[in-house]
């Protein structure tokens, strides 16, 4: 059980990384996590009972640390980033502006000494008077190490050496690159805003001849709605009346619009581009395709990467491991060192405080992945989680579902093969009535080749054998329909037809009646999706398939797969991904690809499961650990790019932050860096490193 609490306000790293670890201590709890990105804290609680007790105790810890944070247990509410709370106000604006009007009057203009200090002490209480009194508040928590109290011991020991100027200058700085990170911060949570763009603001009830505008989520299934040209489709429904072209751009990447019409299932969040489309409702809101999307991309962060919990372990200990050295450099050097003096030294120590903040660590890594991710879902993709994300970057092997996955899934009888005593007519006929229930594509090719009504009423006793075929009764008689296992169970024998395709055979009262042969083509990316999978390093491509081994080889050959397995049952295809999981290093990633609906087993053992045609169904996006909402094979590619974009980008900003820390810190302890260049290793490379974390959320397909 998960409890989800919106912190609205929380613009601060140090303090969600706080807020994080305070209410992991809670008995109780299994995981807390924090997102700055989205503002969310998600909390698992073991016992379902404790959830309101637990809940009580994170929220006053979280108004005991966080003051100005706005805790909202409603998280279906809106709290878009436009309308989030920023740290830089009106009031706090002027203040400013006034602080460093009379900074420049210090600095342009003579005074007595008492008169400098004060203009200078005056200037510095306005700027940085939020810094310091946030600082004395948390240490009264006994909240120590965090960038207030850094700021705020590194200028106030600059006035106390007697460099007022230094110390109110380092204070603007500060806060200049604090609005600039917020900023940041702002626009990328704006763009985490756009990414919900999907969501539908009103749905057109039809009631008799009457439209009423009401909310899609009081909507209930099998009621009418009304799409007019250029409005979100609300709800998964299916078209009643009326043509269209659908823009399904915000879902799946793709520009070029879907024609749909009467009969036609169409989803939530898609954009009607022209015609008047009256559809019925066969999804509740909750339940639609949009919702679903919605909750993925706004929970993704809760899965952090192994980087992320790194860097959040890392900044645990570093912060007061810098805070030790810095007090060791004040008190040290001048006791042993000849002629070197307090004020001195202490001078160097301050510049260490200062430089000790991990913000640009603690900020940066979580956007970087989640611009990754966001990245992703503009181009179709969803990534349920920045450890996927992360361990899209060792794949090593790569197991494909062959029907749906690399073929179309489209299939159509090319052929009949018959014994001379039943003629070509009866046996697709008693195959139909065989298929009648089944929705697998092989069955409804069969039916409509046959074309002609069913007449169920002729059905009996019909039985599905899973991983065989189908056994019922048709008219009196007993019917066979499936591969050529059903066939040697039921010990019939049968001629073996070398024709390349997918091959029903069917017997009539244990009478061997004939074959039925069906075709399935090739997807348009398949084979260059297998291509580039080689040119990024993939070792092993195995297709898996319960085709037949002509079928299944004759595929393989062609989109130039070495490794394939045929005439799988659905068990035999998950022992065979557990044999290949073996094959794998210890950090190499085994990824299958199925279509989410026949291959949940598998999906579910592979290192990253994902699924195919998310568009068109519930199952491809609940099963999976990541959705291809098309059904193109390259989308594999793409996801596998913007993972490898994302982790080149977050490595830049750790190894860009700590270069310049560690180097800053040498040139501190040597008396060379002054506060200006300490104040740029902590804020500047903070703002430096988010901006270029959000290089990721504009990765562009094919990138």
């Amino acid at each position: 059980m998960e409890k989800v609490l919106i912190l609205n306000g929380l613009n601060c790293a140090n303090c969600a990384m706080k807020i994080e670890n305070a209410v992991q201590k809670i008995e109780g709890v299994q995981t807390s996590t924090v997102s700055l990105a989205t503002q969310k804290l998600i909390i698992e609680v073991e016992n379902v009972d404790e959830i309101e007790k637990i809940t009580n105790e994170a929220i006053a810890i979280i108004e005991r640390m966080e003051e100005g944070i706005s805790i909202q247990q409603d998280v279906n509410k809106s709290n878009n980033a436009e309308e989030q709370h920023s740290e830089f106000g009106k009031d706090k604006t002027i203040k400013v502006i006034i602080g460093v009007v009379l900074y420049a009057v210090g600095l342009i203009f003579s005074f007595a000494p008492w008169i400098e200090l004060s203009i200078f002490l005056i200037a510095y209480i306005l700027i940085g008077g939020d810094v310091l009194l946030k600082s004395v508040k948390n240490i009264s928590k006994g909240e120590i190490f965090d960038e207030n109290f850094l700021m705020s011991i590194a200028t106030i020991g600059a006035f106390a050496i007697g460099e007022f100027p230094e110390g109110v200058a380092v204070m603007l700085f500060y806060q200049i690159g604090e609005f600039f990170q917020d900023k940041a911060v702002a626009n990328s949570r704006k763009s985490i805003a756009d990414l919900m763009d999907i969501r539908p603001d009103f749905a057109n009830l039809k009631i008799g001849d009457t439209i009423k505008k009401v909310a899609p989520d009081t909507i209930s299934v099998g009621s009418i709605i009304i799409v007019k040209a250029g409005e979100k489709i609300p709800l998964d429904g299916r078209i009643i009346d009326g043509y269209g072209a659908l823009d399904t751009s915000a879902l799946t990447g793709e520009s070029v619009p879907r024609d749909v019409g009467v009969g036609d299932d169409v989803i939530s969040g898609t954009i009607n581009q022209n015609g008047l489309l009256t559809i019925e409702v066969t999804k509740k809101f909750g339940d639609s395709t949009v919702s679903k999307i919605l909750d993925l991309v706004q929970n993704a962060t809760n899965k952090k990467s192994p980087t992320e919990k790194f860097i959040t372990k890392f900044a645990r200990y570093y912060t007061p491991l810098v805070v030790a050295l810095a007090l060791a450099l004040a008190i040290f050097p001048p006791l042993f060192i000849p002629d070197a003096t307090f004020s001195e030294w202490i001078n160097r120590a301050l510049v260490f405080l200062v430089i000790s903040c991990p913000c640009a660590l603690v900020i940066s890594i979580p956007l970087g992945f989640f611009g990754g991710i966001g990245g992703a879902s503009k181009n179709g993709i969803l990534i349920k989680g920045s450890n996927y994300l992360e361990a899209l970057n060792n794949v090593e092997i790569v197991v494909f579902d062959k029907t749906g996955t690399l073929t179309k899934g489209v299939f159509q009888v090319v052929d009949i093969k018959n014994n001379a005593n039943f003629p070509k007519t009866d046996i697709l006929r008693y195959a139909a009535y065989a298929e009648n229930f089944s929705n697998h594509p092989i069955g409804l090719s069969i039916k409509k080749a046959y074309a002609e009504k069913i007449d169920e009423n002729n059905i009996q006793n019909y039985e599905e054998i899973a991983g065989y075929g189908i056994q019922v009764e048709v008219e009196g008689k007993n019917i066979l329909a499936g591969n050529k296992k059903l066939m040697e169970v039921k010990n019939i024998s049968y001629p073996e037809t070398q024709e390349i395709g997918t091959k029903v055979y069917v017997a009539i009262d244990n009478a061997f009646a004939g074959c039925i042969i069906i075709s399935d083509e090739l997807k348009v990316d398949s084979k260059d999706t297998i291509n580039e999978l080689k040119k990024l390093g993939v070792k092993k491509i195995v297709m898996l398939t319960g085709d037949s081994k002509t079928v299944g080889e004759s595929v393989a050959k062609e989109l130039g797969i070495h490794d394939v397995f045929c005439e799988l049952l659905p068990n035999e295809k998950v022992d065979k991904v557990q044999q290949l999981s073996e094959q794998k290093s210890k950090k190499g990633k085994l990824v299958f690809v199925g279509d989410g609906i026949n291959d949940a087993p598998v999906l579910a053992i592979a290192d990253i499961g994902v699924s195919m045609g998310g568009l068109g169904s519930d199952a491809a996006i609940e099963a999976a650990d990541v959705v291809l909402m098309t059904d193109e094979p390259g989308k594999l590619v793409e996801a596998i790019r913007i993972a490898n974009r994302t982790r080149i980008i977050v490595w830049q900003n750790i190894i860009f932050a700590m270069v310049v820390k560690v180097v800053v810190l040498v040139l501190g302890a040597g008396g060379i860096a002054t506060m200006w260049e300490a104040v740029f290793a902590d804020v500047g490379v903070s703002l430096i490193a988010i901006l270029n974390s959000m290089r990721v959320m504009n990765s562009k397909k094919g990138e």
